[in-house]
């Protein structure tokens, strides 16, 4: 068993953690090999996403090891879910699939001498110490020939536990995430099969033969890079800070909006501020391009819809475009217009065209010069999947960028220290433009006419 001393700013504690394992499926599963689709595959997909679901002690679990039980059911949820087990591998023209060899997932057996009170308001990311909460085993951050998922359960004094997920971005997206995640935790309730059967139908998002690009794709188009505007992870400044919106908070942005934008959604209001607030912090030059790629779930939008189960990755992000001069210029309703608009270029043929576009240009990343990402998880009530131990405190990223391109924002379903239900998302910049970005959050959120006070709250940490 390694024992490792964590520290920050406010939190102190020691983390004890059994040797790593693999879970395999509880009984043999198919050997096969299974193609990704051609959304799977793509460059912006090939990363681990860090996720975390965070538990109260519950007096009628007192007797249950939550480790046990939830390994017990991965086990049993794998033999559903067996391409996970497996290992992916990189064929001709990078195609990824996966060979269902079935020596299982990484597991981490964990004490922690801290309660969940100690971490106070920190149980959004980032979180302290995180890194003891999820132990990355060396050699496991390969996208190829490594466990598509790593499990850590880590037990704390208070009964609570926390259960940090790294996921294998290119195997589901946050549909099927949940799906999985819901299928688990009814076995762990004592379920004998998932209620939803997992469907892999990965050929419904292939090429056409022969590709086409029927579609205006903002989001790949190659841009000359420039030190402004840019944010790299290999910045040795960078900072992370979580962001709540509760009632209160869009409430104030919908005051600034005019009448005929009232229709907006939640996620609409905050996708602005956050893209307007970030390209200021940002200090862009006026004539430069800026872009929002906003994730657009594909499924229920087909005239031949993705069948129920299917856990693939369905979305596409197609990109708002403007000057940084006319996004911060500009009333606050163009960037909300913006991104209400560009929601709605998600069709059929959108989704097709960028798998079309995957072969034709090799897979290719999107554009990360002067750009940022965001994905709205709060849809999909990650927070109330229950292993036994009732709804969880968080559920959601662990950090800003997903642990890879540092433009990409989770929205996360949370409740602040009030109990007021909203919306947080983490956000990674350099520490000056941080403070920007601070500064100009506040200012959106001051409404002169209704000077009440506001339920955002920020949380930071060094990266």
């Amino acid at each position: 068993m390694a024992s490792s001393s964590s520290s920050s700013s406010s939190l102190n504690f020691t983390v004890r953690r059994c040797e790593p394992e693999l879970v395999p499926p509880a009984i043999p599963t198919p050997h096969e090999v299974k193609l990704l689709s051609d959304i799977d595959d793509q460059d912006g997909l090939r990363f681990h996403v860090p996720m975390v679901q965070i538990y109260r002690k519950k007096e009628s679990m007192a007797e249950k090891d939550p480790v046990q039980v939830i390994r017990q059911a991965l086990s049993q949820t794998l033999v559903f879910y067996y391409p996970f087990a497996g290992r992916l591998r990189e064929g001709p023209h990078r195609k990824l699939m996966v060979d269902c060899t079935g020596e299982g997932v990484m597991f981490i057996e964990a004490d922690a001498d801290v309660t969940l009170d100690q971490f106070g308001d920190s149980l959004q990311p980032p979180f302290p110490c995180y890194q003891e909460l999820q132990y990355e085993v060396p050699g496991s951050q390969e996208i190829t020939n490594t466990p598509l998922l790593l499990v850590q359960v880590t037990r704390l004094k208070c009964g609570g536990f926390f259960l940090a997920i790294r996921l294998n971005h290119t195997m589901c997206d946050g549909p099927g995430y949940q799906q999985f995640l819901s299928a688990w935790a009814e076995m762990a309730r004592g379920a004998t099969k998932p209620s939803i059967a997992p469907v892999w139908r990965r050929e419904l998002l292939m090429a056409r033969d022969p590709p086409r690009i029927t579609c205006n794709h903002r989001e790949y188009e190659q841009v000359p890079d420039t030190v402004k505007g840019t944010v790299t992870p290999n910045q040795d400044d960078m900072v992370q800070r979580s962001f709540f919106f509760g009632p209160l908070d869009i409430a104030a942005l919908r005051r600034l909006i005019p009448q005929h934008l009232r229709h907006c959604t939640t996620f609409d209001l905050i996708t602005a501020c956050l893209w307007r607030c970030r390209t200021k912090a940002l200090q862009i030059e006026a004539d430069e391009d800026v872009r929002m790629m906003c994730v657009v779930n594909a499924r229920g939008q087909f005239n031949s819809p993705l069948p129920v189960g299917y856990y693939g990755n369905g979305f596409a992000y197609p990109a708002a475009v403007t000057t940084a001069g006319k996004l911060c210029g500009k009333p606050f309703g163009y960037a909300v217009e913006l991104i209400n608009k560009v929601k709605g270029e998600m069709t059929e043929e959108y989704l097709q065209s960028v798998a079309d576009l995957m072969v034709m240009k090799g897979r290719c990343l999107f554009t990360t010069v002067r750009s940022c990402i965001v994905s709205h998880l709060a849809r999909f009530n990650i927070r109330e999947v229950d292993f036994g131990w009732g709804e969880g405190v968080y559920a959601g990223v662990a950090q800003a960028g997903g642990g890879s391109f540092p433009g990409i924002s989770f929205f996360c379903s949370a409740k602040n220290g009030k109990g007021e239900e909203g919306i947080v998302f983490p956000i990674c910049l350099p520490a000056a433009a941080m403070e920007r970005f601070s500064q100009e959050f506040n200012h959106m959120l001051r409404n002169k006419n209704q000077p009440q006070t506001t339920s955002a709250t920020l949380i930071m940490s060094n990266l």
